[in-house]
């Protein structure tokens, strides 16, 4: 799979969490426990996929604008990871805020997604071609798997 496709993919899986979340009420506080442990880590990976892996490849083929492209992502990752997922794990899941909160998180995370598909995707696709969209998919597979077995250790 090339490094687009397996992006959109995961984008498509958050999306559908997301989805599931906001969909929850204040009594199903169980479920949105496990929906906001599932999307912190789908987001984790998905993370580290582009900022290791997508992001540094995009840079180095392309203009001082497509490095603010890519920086700008990165720093839309750090506001959700530092800033809005902390705060969303701190509140409770029975409350009106929680529901507020996720809602913040999927405006966040539908803007973000929209502008890699808008944007960065396209130009990618220009700047590295076929064969090398193919290997980065490579690399992030296996990324993938190593970060997914670290997870599995630690739990």
């Amino acid at each position: 799979m090339n490094a687009i496709e397996l992006l959109k993919k995961d984008h498509e899986t958050v999306k559908e969490l997301l989805s599931r979340l906001e969909e929850t009420t204040e009594r199903a506080v169980q479920t949105r426990k496990k929906l906001i442990s599932k999307i912190e880590q789908e987001l984790k990976i998905h993370t580290a996929l582009e900022e290791q892996i997508f992001y540094p490849a995009f840079r180095q083929a392309g203009s001082k604008e497509d490095a603010v492209l890519a920086i700008e992502a990165k720093e839309e990752h750090r506001a959700v990871e530092a800033l809005v997922l902390p705060d969303i794990k701190q509140t409770s899941p029975s409350t009106l805020e929680f529901a507020g909160r996720v809602k913040v998180l999927k405006e966040l995370l539908e803007h973000h997604i929209e502008e890699e598909e808008n944007d960065m995707f396209p130009q990618a696709r220009k700047l590295l071609g076929k064969r090398e969209l193919e290997d980065l998919g490579q690399a992030m597979e296996t990324l993938r798997k190593s970060l997914k077995q670290g997870e599995a250790k630690a739990a």
